[in-house]
């Protein structure tokens, strides 16, 4: 019975009511989100959306360039288990994006080349370097995951009821793999600080790029 109840909700939810003499009831399926109420609306969720595929691809590529260097090692298994779930977050986001008729940043082809040789260089440098990279890219995606979060809370929580469960999801994932390289050693790389800066540096320039372009 709770089952049927919830499933009762969730089609409620997809429910557009139309004004008329039989009080009519139109309903579509959202997987995520309802029609955006005006072009502001649309345009800010277009951003979020954007940015956010653009950071899963990016973080994709990155994980390909470690598992080149290092998939052979015994931290492969390790840069396999996070780049899987990041696969899981690409592919929601791709399907989000073709149902919400969202286009995707224009430099993708960039984040292609950028994000695999960043992950690259930094496998380079041994599992702590890639470590090291790890940090650094997650901690920017997860704070930017957080701000979105609190927009989208400060805005209408009940509006976006679904796509808050998979950001903070996906945020709760990055922070995973946030601390997992903490704990494989990432401070030991030398030069960690600079390192980690000037790649936080360049992901808070591809957050403001993507969104725009």
């Amino acid at each position: 019975m709770q089952r049927v109840a919830e499933c009762a909700v969730r089609h409620a939810r997809n429910c557009v009511y139309v004004n008329g003499v039989n009080g009519s009831v139109l309903c579509r399926r959202y997987s995520v989100l309802p029609p955006a109420r005006d072009e502001e609306e649309k345009a800010m969720l277009d951003r979020m959306l954007r940015v956010d595929h653009a950071g899963e691809y990016g973080a994709n590529r990155i994980y390909a360039g470690q598992m080149a260097i290092l998939g052979r090692t015994q931290t492969g298994p390790l840069i396999q288990r996070m780049w899987d779930q990041e696969k899981k977050h690409l592919e929601k986001f791709n399907t989000i994006l073709g149902e919400q008729r969202v286009r995707p940043t224009l430099l993708l082809p960039l984040w292609n080349i950028t994000g695999f040789l960043l992950g690259a260089c930094s496998a380079l440098l041994g599992k702590e370097g890639a470590m090291a990279c790890t940090v650094a890219v997650e901690e920017s995606i997860s704070e930017h995951y957080n701000s979105q979060i609190r927009a989208l809370m400060e805005d209408d929580p009940e509006r976006y009821t679904e796509l808050l469960q998979i950001i903070k999801e996906f945020r709760d994932d990055e922070l995973e793999h946030h601390d997992t390289g903490l704990e494989h050693d990432a401070e030991s790389v030398p030069g960690y600080f600079f390192l980690k800066t000037f790649i936080q540096t360049g992901c808070k320039a591809a957050i403001y790029i993507s969104q725009r372009v």
